[in-house]
């Protein structure tokens, strides 16, 4: 029986054979990596990955999905939303009795929830080897800008801080079937050996002030939530928000945090 896409699913499933096998080549999976896939759909990504493997856990949301699913044996099927799966658990329960380093993640994630996935999956990243990512072209152009660009935003910052990312493959509308009104593109996140040392709650609230109101000098917005703060260093908010590179605002929220500290604290 036919699967009919579901619209509150944000489902498009993949369909070319050439595009399946160059994001499967991006991978690079090998016999035993622990690795999960999330949104597997109606499997073209997953067959190929899952030969290669010889086991993956898959996360689908959808119950006749999920079902379909369960009656192949190589595949170890968790039935819940994404974000409500404990990535650091998984990767426990997935490295156990198994040497070869970190969980991997890869998926063509649901484009109305992707950037809550990657905030997600943020919290689990000294777990995670590397993820693979089938996202909105757009979204991933938001995650690799640079400062001084019109994209360069608050998703720029927080998964600058923690991976190294790169655009990996170029996905046309159709190479889906239902086609999206979007391009798509692949992305490799590989989560930095030794991010700098910050308080993750405080860089996020310190971003999402900055970029409140992006057109303003940050002296209207971070400015004034720094003085209620009481801090007393120096940064320059004579400047927009995407003017601030990824390396000043870990260095802020360093700061900021230090300072609300108290000695032994």
């Amino acid at each position: 029986m036919k699967h009919i896409p579901r619209k509150r699913f944000g489902q498009h499933f993949l369909s070319d054979g050439a595009i399946i096998d160059a994001i499967v080549r991006a991978i690079a999976p090998k016999p035993g990596d622990p690795m999960v896939e999330i949104g597997p759909g109606l499997a073209a990504l997953t067959q190929p990955l899952v030969e290669r493997l010889g086991r993956l856990s898959v996360i689908e949301l959808d119950r006749d999905l999920a079902q379909r699913l369960r009656a192949h044996a190589q595949l170890s099927v968790i039935e819940s939303d994404v974000l409500k799966v404990d990535f650091r658990a998984l990767a426990a329960e997935l490295a156990a009795g198994n040497d070869r380093g970190g969980l991997r993640v890869v998926g063509n994630l649901p484009y109305n929830i992707s950037t809550p996935i990657l905030f997600h999956l943020l919290d689990s990243a000294d777990v995670i080897a590397d993820q693979h990512f089938m996202l909105q072209k757009e979204v991933i152009d938001r995650m690799l800008a640079q400062p001084a660009t019109a994209d360069y935003g608050r998703l720029s910052v927080m998964l600058q801080w923690r991976y190294e990312m790169e655009d990996v493959l170029f996905v046309p509308p159709e190479s889906f079937d239902p086609p999206p009104r979007v391009d798509s593109a692949v992305v490799r996140m590989v989560p930095r050996a030794s991010p700098a040392v910050v308080d993750f709650a405080q860089l996020e609230k310190i971003v999402q002030v900055a970029f409140s109101q992006r057109r303003k000098l940050l002296r209207h917005t971070l400015g004034r939530w720094l003085d209620d703060a009481g801090f007393g260093g120096q940064f320059d908010t004579q400047r927009r928000a995407e003017e601030v590179p990824v390396a000043e605002y870990v260095a802020l929220a360093q700061t900021v945090r230090a300072a609300a500290v108290p000695d032994g604290g």
